[in-house]
C-alpha cells in the first residue's frame, strides 16, 4: 500500500468525516446503554502535524488549521456542531495545534467507560503505531487484519447499539478506487442485512463524480429496495473546496446509514460555514441531503 494518511491528516476531507463522526458519538452518548465502535481501516490513531509527513504536505493548514483559527468567531449553531470534535482536539493540544486525532482516538475520547472499540488495521507498521496511540485502554481491541474481511464477524455486536466506520484508503489509481467502491458497497449490503439498526458511516473521496453517484445510487438501491431500509435513514454530507476535476482531491464526504437524531440538523448548520472557510477556489460547494429529499 502506497497510501500514507499522515500526509493528509487534518485536511478538509478529514474535517467533514470527523465532524460527522463526533456528532454521531455525541448523540449515541445520550442513552445510558453501552455501544460499540467498529473501524475497518483504523490507521495509526494519532497524527503529528509537526512531523515529517505533515510538514512535507501541510494539507491540515487549509483544513483543521483554518477551523482552529476561526471557530471562536463562528455563529452559535456552528460552534455547537463543531464542539464534540473540537473539544477532543483542544484536550490533545496545549494552545498550539500539533496533534490531530484519527478516528480511533476521536472515538475513544468521546465514548464512555462502558463502551467498546474494535479496530482493524492490516499493515503491521501502522498497527504498531495504533497500539501506541491507544495505550492500555481496556475498551479497545486491535486486530491486524483486513477490515472488510473482519466486519461480518463483528455484527451484530453484543451491545446491540453502535457505529461502524468504513473508510478504505482509496489509493490513487482509477482501478484501485473502483475496487474500494465495490468492496465498500458489498460490505455495506451484507453488514446492514446482519445488523439493520446500527449506524454506518461510509467515507468516500469525490474525484470522479460519476463513480460517487453510482456508488450512492447502488447503495441506496441495495439498502432501500432490497434491504428494506427506509429512505430517510440514508444521509449524504459532502463538501468540495473547488470545482471537482483532475489534480489534488477537491471533494469528499460521507453517507450515513441510520444517522442518530439531530446529526442531520447539526450538519446543515455547519457545512455552509465550513465550505466558505475552507474554500480553495471557484466552484466550492456542499450538500446535506437525505436520500428521500434528494429524490
Amino acid at each position: 500500500m502506497n497510501y500514507r494518511h499522515a500526509f493528509h491528516a487534518g485536511n478538509f476531507a478529514d474535517v467533514v468525516k470527523h465532524v460527522a463522526l463526533a456528532l454521531s458519538f455525541d448523540r449515541l452518548n445520550v442513552k445510558d446503554t453501552p455501544y460499540r465502535y467498529i473501524d475497518t481501516h483504523a490507521g495509526i490513531g494519532l497524527y503529528d502535524l509537526a512531523g515529517d509527513e505533515a510538514e512535507r504536505s501541510p494539507e491540515w493548514q487549509d483544513g483543521v488549521g483554518r477551523v482552529w483559527s476561526a471557530e471562536r468567531g463562528a455563529p452559535e449553531a456552528v460552534r455547537a456542531a463543531l464542539a464534540p470534535w473540537l473539544n477532543v482536539i483542544r484536550r490533545l493540544n496545549s494552545g498550539v495545534l500539533q496533534h490531530y486525532p484519527g478516528s480511533p482516538v476521536l472515538a475513544a475520547e468521546i465514548m464512555r467507560k462502558g463502551d467498546t472499540l474494535r479496530l482493524c488495521e492490516l499493515h503491521p507498521e501502522s498497527a504498531d503505531l495504533l497500539r501506541e496511540a491507544m495505550g492500555r485502554d481496556k475498551r479497545v481491541k486491535i486486530e491486524e487484519r483486513d477490515g472488510f474481511e473482519a466486519l461480518p464477524a463483528y455484527l451484530p455486536p453484543p451491545e446491540r447499539r453502535g457505529l461502524v466506520l468504513i473508510d478504505p484508503p482509496f489509493e490513487a489509481g482509477t482501478s484501485e478506487r473502483k475496487r474500494d467502491f465495490d468492496w465498500m458497497l458489498k460490505a455495506a449490503v451484507k453488514a446492514v442485512k446482519r445488523w439493520p439498526v446500527g449506524t454506518y458511516v461510509f467515507w468516500r473521496p469525490i474525484k470522479d463524480v460519476d463513480a460517487v453517484r453510482d456508488f450512492d445510487g447502488e447503495l441506496a438501491d441495495g439498502l432501500i429496495e432490497n434491504g428494506g431500509l427506509a429512505a430517510e435513514k440514508l444521509l449524504v454530507a459532502d463538501l468540495w473546496v473547488r470545482k471537482i476535476g483532475p489534480g489534488p482531491l477537491s471533494g469528499a464526504g460521507v453517507v450515513i446509514v441510520n444517522p442518530p437524531f439531530g446529526v442531520a440538523e447539526h450538519l446543515q448548520a455547519v457545512m455552509p460555514w465550513l465550505c466558505e472557510l475552507m474554500s480553495q477556489g471557484d466552484g466550492a460547494g456542499w450538500r446535506v441531503e437525505r436520500v428521500a429529499e434528494a429524490g
